[in-house]
């Protein structure tokens, strides 16, 4: 049967169980009338076979079974199948709880946040309606207080003044997408810390729930409950495990007790019993939330009682330069913000090739730029050096200089350029203006030149703030095929008829002549070579003996005998035979 038919009949089955529990006043789920299936099928004492197509009767018969189970009221399977069921459905680890949670509230949130990245804001009425639009987007996101709420929105609104003027809505609209949503989670965590620590200073919080109130009350009664629930279904399981072991041994009690189904309610506690003990662990790690809750409480009454005792510090300068002295020294000047004398010079950048020597830093080229330990706590070097003390804040868009494992920014690029032709000489007038002040000291994080003057409180920190600067560039790598010199010996035969063979080859080449050719066309450009087999003349030996030799030299002097009437003479004959006759 074809997968998406298979599935259609086990719907059409599963909806037709459904119908027939919910006809005897039984409603159930499809997820458990599934379970059931599943366990009705695989029971081998129900008789089906998974090996061959259900018939018509066979889905009845199934039918049947299932039902019957679904509506035994008193099976407790039945209900331990019922507990798996919703625990499986309703459970989630913490992890993916705060994941889902998060996704829903991004969720939410994305239509407000929609809104306020793609405004086009120009004029005043809408530039008022975007900052709202942005105090109801923090009060949403932080969830202490609803945007509704006048009170809220009031305190909302005042603490993100703070960190957030109005006037500060153009910069933000020439912001990127991206830019945009990442001030948006900034400005939430800062109104939302700035809120919960009026609350504690009990000059604010509206709309924020007492949580340490509620987790004290809510934690011990939760865990109180479980762990009470736990004892009972461990020890109803005890018993249940010794009522069955006693019958392990009296067979005679197994007829008594079986239509009690003992090991099914065994099951069920046994069930219900890990299930708690899953739970538990959740509520240990609230509990441990909890106290790491009440140290957070702690550490904001101490944060707090550290502010107001530190305000009383700033008595001296407001007797010296009282407000109507200060209000005639501001006649025809301009007060500038830090973010003001940024954005004059941001269009002003270091060119590198005017150093070569020198190595500068920029947003592009540096992956942790913003977090970089910056020299005189962001300000510039040159100008407080030359100006006898004046503070400026640093631009780092400018390029940030690094001067033996030291990081500066300077206000200007004229004054990048000036401190650079000479680090050490304006370095030693900082610090000797910093012996004539020794508050300068601390406030410039002069460590480093004056280290018998380190504060306890930052000695310990000093080798945790130092950051190295993770540099941005496109590269690639290569990875080397064989690493290690091969160690195959591939000269090794294993086959003793292949190393026959070779040394064959090898005597056989030792008798063949080889010869090369080289000609004018080919002169200097390759080698070329020709092997050849020359004719050879094949011969037979047989067992005949052949041999060559010079004639016998045969000669003869006849005469010398002599006759009756005749005087004796020798004549010399010479028989023997020419060379070539032989």
């Amino acid at each position: 049967m074809p997968l998406t038919q298979a599935e259609s009949v086990i719907k059409n089955i599963i909806r037709e169980i459904g119908q027939e529990c919910a006809a005897h006043g039984e409603i159930v789920s499809e997820t458990l009338v599934a379970f059931m299936v599943k366990a009705v099928v695989l029971d081998p004492g129900n008789g089906f076979n998974m090996d061959r197509t259900l018939m018509k009767s066979d889905v009845q018969k199934l039918v049947k079974f299932c039902v019957a189970r679904l509506l035994d009221s008193k099976n407790p399977s039945l209900d331990t199948i019922k507990m798996q069921v919703y625990f499986d459905m309703n459970y989630t680890s913490r992890e993916e709880f705060l994941e889902e949670h998060h996704r829903v509230l991004e969720s939410r949130l994305s239509s407000v946040s929609r809104e306020i990245t793609d405004n086009r804001a120009c004029v005043r009425e809408e530039l008022e309606s975007l900052y709202r639009k942005i105090v109801s987007y923090v009060l949403l996101r932080s969830g202490l207080g609803s945007p509704t709420d006048i009170k809220t929105v009031r305190e909302a609104t005042a603490a993100l003044q703070s960190v957030f003027p109005q006037a500060e809505l153009g910069t933000f609209l020439t912001l990127g997408k991206k830019d945009k949503e990442c001030q948006l989670k900034e400005l939430t965590m800062i109104v939302t810390g700035i809120r919960l620590f009026n609350r504690d200073c009990g000059k604010g919080g509206e709309g924020i729930d007492d949580l340490p109130a509620i987790l004290h009350e809510a934690i011990p009664a939760t865990t109180q409950h479980i762990d009470s629930q736990l004892q009972i279904a461990q020890d109803q399981a005890y018993r249940y495990t010794a009522i069955l072991e006693k019958v392990m041994k009296n067979p005679l009690m197994n007829k008594e007790l079986q239509p009690y189904m003992l090991k099914e309610a065994l099951y069920n506690v046994r069930q219900y019993e890990i299930f708690l003990q899953i739970i538990l662990p959740i509520f240990i790690a609230l509990a441990s939330l909890w106290t790491s809750f009440q140290d957070e409480t702690v550490l904001i009454s101490v944060l707090s009682n550290l502010t107001t005792h530190l305000e009383p510090f700033l008595g001296t300068h407001e007797l010296l330069f009282p407000e109507k002295m200060i209000q005639g020294f501001l006649d025809d000047v301009t007060v500038k913000t830090d973010v003001c004398r940024i954005k004059e010079h941001i269009e002003e950048r270091v060119h590198l090739v005017d150093f070569r020597k020198l190595e500068w830093l920029f947003p592009e080229t540096i992956a942790n730029f913003d977090k970089l330990l910056i020299q005189y706590r962001g300000f510039c070097g040159y100008t407080f050096a030359t100006t006898d003390g004046l503070l400026l804040p640093g631009n780092p868009t400018i390029g940030i200089l690094k001067y033996k494992d030291n990081y500066y920014t300077f206000n200007t690029r004229d004054a990048a350029y000036s401190f650079a032709e000479n680090p050490e000489h304006y370095i030693n007038l900082i610090k000797e203006k910093a012996k004539k002040n020794a508050e300068l000291i601390q406030l410039l994080e002069l460590h480093q030149q004056f280290e018998t003057l380190v504060p306890y409180s930052q000695m310990r920190d000093i080798d945790k703030h130092y950051i190295k600067p993770i540099t941005m560039c496109e590269s690639s790598t290569q990875t080397d095929t064989h690493i290690l010199s091969p160690t195959i010996v591939r000269s090794y035969e294993w086959n003793e008829w292949e190393l026959r063979r070779k040394a064959i080859k090898l005597a056989n080449l030792r008798q063949k002549i080889t010869h090369s050719v080289q000609t004018d066309l080919s002169h200097m450009r390759r080698e070329n070579s020709s092997q050849v087999y020359p004719c050879k003349d094949a011969s037979t030996q047989s067992k005949r003996e052949s041999s060559t030799r010079v004639p016998k030299p045969q000669i003869y002097i006849a005469g010398l005998r002599g006759g009756q009437n005749k005087t004796p003479c020798g004549i010399k004959v010479n028989l023997t035979r020419a060379i070539d006759e032989t």
